[in-house]
């Protein structure tokens, strides 16, 4: 069975519901994935916008080494680097380690991909570190990977 990632807040495709945007109280949503094979040691989920950015990709939320017997994240985790049940939040384009959600300009709606990565081993890096040292340390480590679209707009 392929992994997937899905939310009670939303479906893949739907509007982001404005609770969880930097209009409404910029919580993160619920989210569950399917059961993992035994071989998954963590797992990584990066949250971002492909067209926010002029030079690139916008952040909005970068965890890591979340343990492998999580089923899913509740509404509205922490901000901090290292959270209690052991994952690690990474710096998102805001340069803040915590959720932050959609926040496109007015008139505009954009595109957001949560993605779930299941990987063979935890990532060897501290907490605060950013997407791209993230997605550098996954390199050769990806066993499987899913991913949740929404959307949201101002105006």
């Amino acid at each position: 069975m392929r992994l997937s990632l899905m939310s009670s807040a939303f479906a893949s495709g739907g509007a982001i519901p404005r609770r969880h945007t930097c209009e409404g109280e910029n919580v993160s949503p619920p989210l569950r994935w399917s059961r993992l094979s035994e071989d998954v040691k963590s797992l990584t989920l990066i949250v971002d916008d492909p067209r926010a950015a002029a030079g690139g990709v916008f952040s909005h939320w970068v965890l890591y080494n979340i343990p492998p017997d999580m089923d899913g994240l509740p509404e509205g985790v922490e901000a901090g680097g290292t959270l209690p049940w052991g994952a690690m939040q990474g710096r998102n384009s805001f340069g803040n380690a915590r959720y932050e959600g959609p926040c496109p300009p007015l008139d505009e709606e954009h595109t957001y991909y949560f993605r779930l990565y299941a990987l063979d081993a935890p990532l060897d890096i501290s907490a605060g570190a950013t997407r791209e040292q993230v997605l550098q340390h996954m390199e050769g480590h990806i066993l499987d990977r899913s991913e949740l679209m929404g959307r949201y707009g101002r105006g």
